[in-house]
């Protein structure tokens, strides 16, 4: 099913006497997010076409923040299984002005015909639910649960967030680069994604993309990379060259970590042992945006906030551990002719600075180099317009 954000303002009225959403308006609230994507697709016309009708058998809700008047809720839904004659939906209620995860729903429904005896999904309502174009997906790859949007048709452009981030970075331009098909994975042990056991290596990140793109049976992509999303496409690059139809790298570098970076890798999983994710957040949310960022857009500082804090631990000592251990990319640069290549820096970037970034464009050949201004680290996110349409320029250009 379409995984579409729809989103509702919360109203006084719709609150209990100590001011917070009650849950019958929560209730309300998932069942109107329901029908106003079926609104936008075929509605509900394509049940009775078909002569069956949903009906709710079990409901699952957890109540995990308070919303309170004025708070603006983003509501997604998607499949996560059909049955013969069921299918189950997952609803998620995000508070848009932090990124807090307010509730989430869990529904099992049952096609029954006019009799109310159960009946097997129609293909109509199949296809709807579990349509290609426009999907959230989970496959298993080498181990690991990867979570994925999966949008639209055509070439593929495959998108690789940074660290310790997930694949919600790539949003704006997975909303909106039509004509593609989009491909945003979760990388092991962040975002959604489970962390399997074995060694932790931008290897393994990179041979669970190729997994990702096999099991979709996708030959060639773009591969569209930010920060460690950039030495994982490196590596893609160096080991399955024929599967790259393109390269964008955004706010990364080719060289591999000095030594005092290494110690400051091993001290910073020092801290998320001791004191959490929230440790990492702290430290790097300033360096992630440029200055004008955090006051501009604090809703989407507190969002990436959020989803540091959601990374599990251990998932964060093991990208460390990869980022400190990986190879060194500079030979690899004067190799890339041939291989269309997009470069694009954040003009406040303090991570990766825009003269680091042309140096390293100026060693690949024929590569195309954009610095977006006011933008740190995170540019797709600071700057989602300006990111995309310079992204949709370059995919423009492709043979």
């Amino acid at each position: 099913m379409p995984s579409r954000a729809i989103e509702f303002t919360v109203y006084p009225d719709q609150c209990d006497a100590w001011g917070h959403l009650n849950q019958a308006a929560f209730l309300q609230f998932f069942e109107r997010a329901r029908w106003e994507l079926l609104a936008r697709g075929p509605g509900m016309e394509m049940f009775r076409a078909a002569g069956v009708w949903p009906a709710v058998r079990r409901a699952t809700i957890d109540y995990l923040a308070q919303a309170l008047p004025g708070d603006v809720l983003r509501f997604t839904q998607e499949t996560s299984a059909i049955g013969r004659t069921s299918f189950t939906m997952k609803q998620t209620a995000v508070r848009t002005g932090d990124g807090v995860t307010v509730a989430t729903a869990e529904l099992l429904f049952v096609c029954v015909d006019p009799s109310g005896k159960p009946t097997p999904v129609p293909e109509t309502v199949r296809s709807f639910l579990s349509t290609s174009s426009d999907r959230s997906a989970r496959l298993t790859v080498n181990g690991a649960s990867i979570a994925l949007e999966d949008r639209g048709s055509g070439r593929a452009i495959l998108f690789v967030h940074g660290y310790p981030l997930g694949r919600d970075l790539w949003r704006h331009q997975v909303q909106h680069l039509d004509g593609w098909r989009r491909i945003a994975p979760d990388l092991r042990g962040m975002g959604e994604s489970s962390l399997p056991e074995g060694e932790p290596s931008i290897r393994a990140y990179a041979d669970d993309l190729i997994g990702v793109l096999d099991l979709l049976g996708v030959k060639r992509a773009v591969v569209c990379g930010l920060s460690m999303g950039g030495y994982i496409a490196f590596d893609v690059v160096r080991r399955y060259r024929p599967r790259v139809a393109g390269l964008i790298l955004i706010t990364t570098r080719a060289e591999a970590d000095s030594e005092e970076a290494r110690q400051g890798r091993d001290q910073s999983a020092a801290r998320a042992a001791a004191s959490g994710a929230e440790a990492i957040a702290d430290a790097m949310l300033p360096r992630l945006f440029a200055p004008e960022s955090l006051i501009r857009i604090p809703g989407t500082v507190a969002e990436v906030r959020a989803g540091i804090l959601a990374t599990p631990v251990p998932g964060i000592r093991s990208a460390l551990v990869a980022l400190r251990d990986r190879p060194d990319s500079r030979p690899l640069l004067e190799t890339l002719g041939g291989i269309p290549t997009l470069v694009v820096a954040g003009a406040a970037d303090t991570i990766t600075p825009p003269q680091e970034m042309r140096a390293m464009a100026n060693a690949i050949p024929g590569a195309e180099f954009v610095v977006v201004e006011g933008a740190g680290h995170l540019p797709p996110l600071e700057r989602p317009d300006v990111t995309t349409d310079t992204i949709a320029r370059f995919l423009r250009k492709l043979p």
